[in-house]
């Protein structure tokens, strides 16, 4: 997607801020005689500075008026930034990664205008933005998208290329609906609505390990129709990979190959160039790296400390690249399943997720197609599997399968979820068929 703008949230997003605010309030509540302190921040959390102290004076009952209790909170914040507070891990990085490509950066916060210039200075970040807008200034909180509107249009960005990076789901929510992509900097302790962030979210991330520049500039929004099919190729690293005479034969049949980590050692032994390069890098050697990253038109890196796989991301840019075709996504995978098998079985399930790409896992002693309704719904086996083992898994509650031409036919059988009735079965005749009405199926053929 493009991206010629960002604007950031301060606390909780740029610095960790958020406990310091939280015991500043809670101390001058208190201090100020409150009733209920913790349930009066819960509501003012998100308010403007000016507004909240106008709050805490008029409806939660404290004495001083408005401005003395600007200047107490005021005073509390600034020694907070001064002594207490750093950026969130990540935060810096990403910064500099936008500044150095011209993007275009400023804050939008809650705080006032000055304490953030101040906070940003300490931290030595305030260089990096051309502006801060306080939202203060724009008379509205964040439940409103104000505050970033005037900041894209004092940037001269357009809203649909201005991203807006935050950790509370009010300013995701209403970001988001003004047009805003949206990033999600979420803490597990932030005590943030999971669900909320998510669904304000273009793009969900855990502090910062989930988003990269690169990564934003190869999203790319699902297309409302297609126009033809994009076969993708995802080579994974297993330990033990696929052979190189395997690789090979399904590139030849894929319109994109992406190369996860070290399945680009696969590719090279193969003789195949990948389209993309993505993952952390921990595991592929050093020469197939270099010679990945020198051939791959796209490289998306990670820190390995990310909460996605490697094979997450690869087929994250599978759909982008069927996406900005126009596509509907076909996707293969290989040297994928190979010497762990909790690998293996979390394989299975993001093949179970993918099910509307028609996913197919090809090893070389084994082929695992997932069907469901929702993607490629049937099988239809062909002469060359006659004679071999085929077993089908329910990977969903509610599954329903026909077989037809092997040795125990079933028509429209409820399976178990992960049960074992339809394991070890025969292929009898050249035009059996394995059909899916209802859930997700893995069918694996032994070969």
């Amino acid at each position: 997607m493009r991206i010629d703008g960002a604007i950031f949230d301060l606390d909780g997003t740029i610095l960790d801020s958020a406990p310091m605010w939280r015991e500043a309030v809670l101390e001058l509540l208190e201090d100020g005689g409150a009733p209920d302190p913790g349930q009066v921040y819960a509501q003012v959390e998100s308010v403007p500075l000016v507004q909240m102290c106008r709050l805490l004076h008029e409806r939660y009952g404290m004495r001083e008026e408005p401005e003395c209790i600007l200047r107490d909170l005021r005073r509390r914040a600034l020694e907070g930034y001064r002594q207490r507070v750093r950026p969130v891990e990540g935060a810096r990085e990403l910064l500099l990664e936008l500044h150095d490509a011209g993007i275009h950066l400023a804050v939008a916060s809650s705080t006032s205008a000055d304490l953030v210039r101040e906070a940003l200075e300490v931290q030595g970040l305030l260089g990096l933005f051309e502006l801060v807008v306080s939202a203060e200034g724009c008379g509205k909180g964040k439940g409103h998208p104000d505050v970033y509107l005037e900041a894209a249009q004092r940037l001269g960005c357009d809203v649909s290329a201005t991203w807006v990076f935050e950790d509370d789901p009010l300013g995701l929510g209403s970001a988001r609906r003004a047009g805003f992509p949206t990033v999600c900097v979420y803490s597990e302790g932030g005590g943030r609505d999971r669900a909320l962030c998510e669904d304000a979210s273009t793009i969900f991330s855990h502090g910062y390990v989930d988003v990269s520049l690169a990564l934003i500039r190869d999203l790319e929004p699902v297309p409302p129709r297609t126009r033809g099919t994009l076969r993708a190729l995802v080579v994974d690293g297993s330990p033990e990979p696929s052979s190189p005479g395997l690789v090979a034969r399904l590139a030849r049949d894929a319109d994109y190959v992406v190369a996860a980590d070290r399945g680009a050692e696969a590719l090279r032994a193969a003789g195949v160039v990948p389209d993309a390069f993505c993952g952390d890098f921990d595991s592929v050697g050093g020469s197939a790296r270099a010679w990945a990253e020198g051939v791959a038109r796209t490289r998306i890196a990670f820190p390995s400390q990310k909460y996605s796989t490697d094979l997450a991301i690869a087929i994250a840019c599978a759909r982008n690249e069927a996406a900005r075709r126009r596509e509907a996504l076909e996707l293969t995978l290989c040297c994928a399943s190979g010497g762990r098998s909790d690998h293996a079985l979390a394989v299975v399930g993001q093949l179970a997720s993918a099910a509307d790409a028609r996913p197919r896992l090809v090893e070389d002693g084994f082929e695992c197609r997932v069907l469901s309704p929702t993607g490629r719904s049937s099988w239809k086996l062909g002469p060359e599997a006659q004679g071999r083992t085929l077993s089908a898994i329910a990977l969903s509650p509610g599954c329903v399968l026909s077989e037809r031409g092997l040795r125990w036919e079933l028509d429209h059988r409820a399976l178990p979820l992960l049960g074992d009735e339809g394991v070890s079965n025969v292929v009898c005749v050249p035009d059996a068929s394995v059909t899916c009405h209802e859930g997700v199926l893995a069918v694996f053929l032994v070969i």
